[in-house]
């Protein structure tokens, strides 16, 4: 058994300084220590899934990072380990605990994972070890784990067991209630815009020195098609993620920092805007292009119709939303929420379809990651 601060000590020395996840009973004594660590950064995310994500902005960032989750959620995080992960070759070391461990009592709902959860990571592709239990074996177990995931870009797993850590209180301040947001609406009549259109408007008023990712699917394709940017990441896979990714960007560059999302994806990671929304980086500008259609899969229906995306956003903590149908409309918001600070969301409607000749990034992901690394670290 070793201590939490042990942990975070040589942690700390590996470079390690960058904490988010979601907590099981075995990882309390680590997740206290890294709260009670005032010089450290812990962000609690709404799923394991969206913890890769952050994780995976803040090294995009220049942060090196860690990931911490009980294996019953291995599951939600096994898409973007696997498609955010390894296409971009975006490292994090990665702790799983091991509930339901063959021998060892535990709950039902434990049995089939804890059976499988050291196969599970290696299907995945990722080296993998057992959280070191001695003082003495920490440094060379961590020494080894930055070592190999600067060699492969990829994540390196510790799997924890019942009792590798000794208990640590938690000395965390209450979280301040945000100040209510701002909406404004942007009310248009006549045809929704085309996304291409919306993006080209986009590219003539970004800040040349924001950071832009684009989620998965045709949003990205068509940006690059438009202008390929050093500042720009096409997120290839992870559906859901761009939003946690911006967010981990965000809290580590002063430079703003915009997502482009879709609907569908939204929707998949909607608890990433209550996570936004809590952490409140001042340089967010989430923007949300609702065309009401999964597009990239033929075209079959989303709810979004239904849902008031920034009603959302400022219920969930963000300083300004707006909603806009029209490219006047998005600029005017565009410019109000780069005003108005972050978090800040503009939701708009748009059009289904895409452009008729659609290119794909050329550049390889792993390529793409870096060069936006060294955009955001500069």
């Amino acid at each position: 058994m070793i201590k939490a601060d042990d942990f975070i000590e040589e942690a700390g020395r590996a470079g390690f300084d960058f904490y988010t996840g979601v907590p099981c009973s075995f990882l309390t004594p680590l997740i206290n220590g890294v709260l009670s660590t005032p010089a450290l950064n812990y962000v609690g995310a709404a799923s394991e899934g969206e913890a890769v994500a952050i994780a995976s902005g803040a090294w995009l960032a220049g942060r090196r990072t860690v990931v911490m989750c009980q294996n019953s959620g291995l599951g939600n995080a096994v898409n973007p380990l696997t498609s955010l992960n390894h296409p971009f070759r975006i490292p994090t070391l990665f702790l799983t605990t091991w509930r339901g461990e063959p021998g060892i009592p535990d709950e039902p709902q434990h049995e089939i994972m804890g059976g499988i959860t050291q196969d599970l990571i290696a299907l995945m592709r990722l080296e993998q070890a057992p959280f070191p239990r001695a003082r003495q074996a920490l440094g060379p177990a961590l020494d080894h784990a930055a070592a190999r995931m600067e060699e492969t870009g990829l994540p390196y797993a510790f799997v924890v067991r019942k009792d590798d850590v000794e208990e640590r209180a938690l000395n965390q301040p209450p979280r301040a209630l945000p100040v209510p947001g701002r909406r404004e609406d942007f009310p248009a009549s006549g045809e929704r815009p085309a996304r291409a259109a919306v993006l080209e408007r986009f590219l003539s008023i970004v800040p040349e020195e924001a950071a832009v990712i684009a989620t998965t699917g045709k949003c990205g394709r068509e940006l690059f098609t438009l202008a390929d940017r050093k500042q720009h990441l096409y997120q290839v896979g992870s559906m859901g993620g761009a939003s946690g990714m911006g967010l981990g960007v965000a809290l580590n560059t002063d430079k703003p920092v915009v997502v482009l999302d879709g609907d569908g994806a939204a929707l998949m990671k909607l608890g990433t805007f209550a996570t936004i929304g809590a952490y409140a980086p001042k340089g967010l500008v989430h923007v949300l292009l609702d065309n009401g259609v999964h597009d990239s899969t033929g075209g079959q229906a989303t709810v979004s119709p239904s849902v008031d995306f920034a009603a959302i956003a400022l219920a969930c903590g963000y300083r300004y939303a707006a909603s806009a149908s029209s490219l006047e409309g998005f600029e005017g918001a565009f410019r109000a929420a780069l005003a108005a600070g972050g978090p800040a969301m503009i939701h708009l409607r748009i059009a289904p379809g895409s452009m008729a000749v659609l290119g794909r990034p050329t550049v390889n992901p792993a390529d793409v990651a870096r060069r936006f690394r060294d955009f955001v670290t500069a």
